[in-house]
């Protein structure tokens, strides 16, 4: 737990990366663009980067990109006039006025048509805009943060996108690791949910079993946090032990948990070579404090970095 109102489980080096990244540009009134796959957290870390910063008593506004008709999203990031389009009865503030000096989050920006993206560069260079069928020009003071889980460059160079968009958004850009690839976060993240779960399910005290716990850190949860979430409230709905045991859980899950688990096995050099790889680089190869958190001497270390040809 990092923070009183909303705590980032961070048991691997990657994920405490990216906590120590996201306390950088909390302060920053910059543009961030936030990538990473469907369900890896890229919207809890935006309310977290808004938790973090001087905006957290302002108002943190999302607006789903991929969900809304065009003409809608329009509307409702720039507000409407009376009287704009047909329907338009009454005057509508938009998410740029409604933010404040807040945080806005467009997620799936990918989504938006291209008469969108042109506007919205357009707020982004400038700071202006204007309501729907309206000439009064505004300010925005809100930060806005961008989500997506396409590939940008791979849009732009399709014309899905605009470039002059995406340059003025990557500014300051961050990159959520898929769960696969932050592994030592899996069974922290599932006792975390465990636990929020029987509070909101007015269960006892619900505990994965040894089995249950190697089955979940050897799944390879293509649906990342979201599906690990999923599955844990499935169990805990449709169970009433005390003890999740694997045959609790999805039959694509115990089959991939349980073959991930063998196929995954490894020499115990190759497991240490990768943990103090991955220290190294969160540490930014600072050999003392990566010491420390190995619980090694820095001599004992800086050997181990010259037997595995570490940098």
């Amino acid at each position: 737990m990092t923070d009183e109102r909303l705590p980032w489980i961070s048991a691997d080096p990657a994920s405490q990366t990216i906590f120590e990244l996201a306390q950088k540009v909390a302060a920053a009134p910059t543009t961030l663009l936030i990538t990473g796959e469907s369900g890896s957290g890229k919207d809890y870390l935006a309310r977290l980067i808004h938790e973090l910063g001087p905006r957290r008593d302002a108002p943190f506004l999302k607006i789903d990109c991929a969900s809304l008709p065009p003409q809608l999203v329009e509307s409702e990031l720039f507000g409407h006039e009376r009287g704009a389009f047909t329907g338009a009865v009454e005057r509508k503030l938009g998410r740029f006025e409604l933010g404040g000096s807040g945080t806005i989050v467009l997620d799936e920006v990918a989504a938006l048509s291209p008469a969108a993206q042109s506007k919205l560069l357009r707020v982004l260079q400038e700071r202006s805009f204007e309501r729907l069928g309206g000439t009064e020009t505004l300010r925005i003071e809100a930060r806005l943060v961008a989500l997506t889980n396409v590939d940008l460059p791979a849009a732009v160079a399709a014309g899905r996108f605009r470039e002059d968009l995406f340059f003025r958004m990557n500014v300051l850009a961050m990159t959520v690791p898929a769960l696969r690839e932050r592994r030592a976060d899996i069974l922290p993240l599932a006792e975390h949910f465990l636990a929020a779960l029987c509070l909101a399910h007015a269960r006892s005290d619900v505990k994965l079993s040894e089995a249950s716990r190697r089955m979940l850190a050897g799944y390879a949860w293509p649906g990342n946090i979201r599906e690990l979430r999923n599955s844990l409230e499935r169990a805990v709905v449709f169970t009433r032990v005390e003890m999740l045991e694997p045959e609790h859980f999805a039959e694509n899950i115990r089959a991939a948990g349980t073959s991930g688990m063998i196929a995954g096995l490894r020499s115990l050099e190759e497991i240490e070579k990768e943990v103090i790889a991955a220290t190294l680089e969160a540490t930014r190869y600072k050999i003392s404090q990566s010491a420390t958190i190995l619980g090694i001497s820095r001599k004992t270390l800086l050997e181990k970095r010259k037997k595995y040809g570490l940098k």
